[in-house]
């Protein structure tokens, strides 16, 4: 049975700058069901031409190969030249991949290879996109422990950039990696595993692609479930004294603060053991057009614009959605921007957040929603969560837009409450600063030294990052 609330406006004036119903707030806060965009993502043009996925990074490459098969994949690395990068789907915004050397897309190394399901793992290609994984993980009756908020990343790019979703007790991706192959610069495969090279796996996990290109990974799996979605409005002030709390009580929680509205957008996943499992009704309109509406209007009034935000949400509405995990946890993101990223320990998380909203909304032309999620700590090495728990804090542009100031200004706010970048994020810090926050800096310097002695999987970004290398 659909229970779904009749559709009310979110925000109204006497133009257009109507909300129907939070499923909107779903789609437009970069959630939409996740159909079958996730599997038909094009691969790089035939070309030497590669942009990522917002455009901001681009590059002009020597070659732009994209073999089938491992197989292939030694050949190509055994005859090529100067600098490799690997690129998955482009959904980084650091410059991991552009080169003037050979970028060497997986999009044709896909799918999954076995299932054991007394082991309850699954082995995949490197270039498998999280959307096509869920499915055919679902097809055998599995699921992932979480998943992050966006499907189309390749499984090979997500571990190593530490790509993570939300929950408490949920640790990122990459923790998940019990077992990799991958292909050295030289052409020479590497088998990895928990058992046998434990520490070469902790370097492993999140490598930014530095050890070579990653041609299979076996993850741990869970029997597929359903989870249900609630999304609430919520003064944030009220939100941020209860975050802590609602962490622990959801096995996902996560919340958006809406610049200049005085309120955030909270979300909240459990596992739900019914069969009547719905979406909401979609929205005619779209949530980031009307929030840029008003900050078009009124940005120049920056009191204004919250007061009017302030009387023309309606902070009862609510919204639910019961589906299988996957479908509610990722998805396809219409709406491009860039964005910067950091991680924090979790007992700064809320003081965190205060002062970047406060930083944040010295822009009047800030608009896009600020997300705060929970992650669990993990033992890899260049994890940002490396032997912490956490919470991470994104600041977003539209793609269209200037974003420096979410770097210049956010940074020394997130460096002072312990962060570490994302590293698939906008930043600038070098081999100075990331040193001093990852105790195992050297020890995973010293294994990428004996996967790539000549440095060739590294470019001028990587350079800045290793600048020992």
């Amino acid at each position: 049975m659909n229970t779904t609330p009749p559709r009310r406006q979110f925000l109204a004036t006497g133009t257009a700058l109507t909300l129907g119903g939070l499923g909107g707030v779903f789609a437009q806060l970069g959630w939409a069901e996740p159909a079958l965009a996730a599997s038909t993502q094009a691969a790089p043009p035939a070309g030497s031409n590669w942009h990522n996925w917002s455009g901001i990074q681009t590059a002009l490459a020597q070659a732009l190969p994209t073999p089938a098969s491992e197989a292939e994949l030694q050949a190509l690395l055994a005859r090529s030249t100067g600098e490799i990068r690997a690129v998955g789907s482009g959904h980084s915004f650091t410059a991991l991949v552009p080169t003037s050397g050979t970028i060497v897309s997986l999009d044709r190394m896909s799918g999954v290879i076995s299932v054991d399901k007394q082991a309850m793992t699954a082995t995949v290609k490197g270039g498998t996109r999280l959307g096509v994984l869920a499915r055919a993980l679902e097809a055998q009756g599995l699921g992932l422990r979480n998943q992050p908020d966006v499907d189309v990343q390749t499984i090979a790019g997500a571990i190593s950039t530490g790509t993570h979703g939300t929950g408490a007790t949920l640790p990122a991706l990459h923790d998940d990696v019990i077992a990799l192959r991958i292909v050295k610069p030289n052409g020479e495969v590497v088998d990895i595993n928990a058992q046998r090279q434990p520490e070469w796996l902790a370097a492993a996990r999140v490598s930014l692609g530095s050890l070579g290109v990653i041609s299979q990974v076996t993850l741990r799996v869970l029997p597929a479930y359903n989870l249900q979605r609630k999304v609430w409005l919520q003064p944030i002030e009220s939100l941020l004294q209860q975050a802590p709390q609602l962490a622990q009580q959801h096995r996902h929680f996560e919340m958006y603060y809406l610049p200049f509205t005085g309120y955030g957008a909270a979300i909240a996943h459990d596992v739900y053991t019914g069969n009547d499992l719905y979406f909401p009704k979609a929205a005619d309109d779209d949530v980031l057009a009307d929030l840029r509406k008003l900050r078009d209007w009124l940005g120049r009034f920056p009191k204004l614009r919250q007061w009017a935000a302030s009387k023309l949400i309606d902070p009862s509405m609510t919204e639910e959605a019961r589906q299988r995990s996957w479908k509610l946890l990722s998805s396809v993101r219409p709406v491009k921007f860039n964005e910067s990223e950091w991680h924090v320990p979790r007992e700064q998380g809320v003081a965190c957040l205060r002062d970047i909203i406060q930083t944040i909304e010295k822009h009047n032309e800030a608009f896009f929603p600020i997300e705060f999620r929970f992650i669990k700590g993990d033992g890899a090495w260049l994890s940002p969560f490396y032997g912490r728990e956490s919470c991470s804090i994104a600041v977003h542009a539209a793609a269209d837009e200037p974003y420096q100031y979410l770097i210049d200004d956010c940074a020394p706010i997130y460096r002072r409450h312990g962060g570490r970048p994302h590293w698939g994020k906008l930043h600038l810090m070098g081999t100075r600063e990331l040193s001093a926050m990852y105790p195992k800096w050297s020890d995973f310097q010293a294994v990428r030294q004996q996967f790539d002695p000549q440095g060739r999987m590294l470019n001028a970004h990587l350079r800045k990052l290793f600048a020992n290398a």
